[in-house]
């Protein structure tokens, strides 16, 4: 009979529900599974069968594509009469995955490293500074030119969707910036430069950041929110810094503040010495 059941059930959500060949071959594996860990009929299992098999997974997304086939495969049940009962387990709740940034610290002990006595250090000190100070797009800070900084404002023109912004940039980044420039020779309306005087490439951009911080260009933007958002900035000035176009994107960010609040308390608070 099972195997009548499964066939029918591959039926239904390969051809009535339409779900494409992966799901209904993962749903059908997940289906077998769950039998033969149970070892007893598909159609005469209780709650407490899904709830022991499910617990034996301690991946959650794979617990919840294991429930999403067995809470698939009961309701077609049900709903074509071969069974009466009904079981409906609610999903896992995932853990949101977090931007990985840097602290400040980390940034500052990054571009210590980095030997200022050449053009090309002088210019990779000057570009991370660059990076975590406006949170600009490693894009966006490529496509830079000089004259899109005016009194220490840098305007952002080839943003997304083509959105204009305006981000202040701090005094050590436009220092930093002003001895790279002085210090090159290469003449070029566009900022960073390769050592023949062409624009800089994003992945030359990786490996410099990469060299000298371990991470990618676009963890400094996500530094550069989290340093706002730990400091107490407003939600909405750091979604107008980024170039959000939804609060949305900008609100993964205040998991960071909650966290930072959560650790105060925890290194401050009295109670936690007892």
């Amino acid at each position: 009979m099972h195997h009548d059941l499964l066939a029918a059930f591959e039926e239904y959500i390969g051809v009535t529900k339409a779900l494409d060949k992966q799901t209904v071959s993962s749903y059908l594996s997940d289906m077998r599974q769950f039998e033969i860990q149970l070892n007893k009929p598909l159609l005469s299992i209780e709650n407490e069968d899904i709830l022991r098999f499910l617990a034996s997974f301690e991946n959650k997304r794979t617990l919840n594509r294991k429930l999403s086939a067995i809470n698939a495969f009961y309701h077609f049940c049900h709903s074509h009469d071969f069974s009466h009962k009904t079981f409906k387990i609610p999903m896992a709740k995932l853990p949101q995955n977090l931007p990985k940034y840097l602290s400040p610290e980390e940034i500052m002990q990054g571009l210590a490293l980095i030997d200022r006595s050449t053009l090309a250090g002088k210019r990779d000190y000057a570009l991370i500074l660059f990076l975590y100070a406006s949170g600009c797009r490693v894009s966006e800070a490529l496509s830079a030119r000089r004259n899109d900084i005016l009194d220490a404002w840098l305007k952002i023109r080839y943003a997304k969707g083509e959105k204009e912004r305006m981000v202040p940039l701090a005094p050590v980044a436009i220092t930093a910036l002003e001895a790279y420039l002085e210090a090159s020779d290469l003449r070029s309306s566009h900022l960073w430069l390769n050592y023949r005087g062409g624009v800089l490439s994003r992945v030359s951009a990786y490996k410099i950041v990469k060299k000298y911080l371990g991470v990618s260009p676009h963890v400094l933007r996500h530094s550069f929110a989290s340093s706002l958002i730990i400091g107490g900035a407003d939600l909405r000035v750091v979604q107008e810094l980024l170039g959000h176009s939804s609060l949305i994107t900008t609100q993964i960010y205040t998991h960071i503040e909650q966290q930072a609040l959560a650790d105060t308390v925890n290194r401050y608070h009295p109670l936690q010495y007892h």
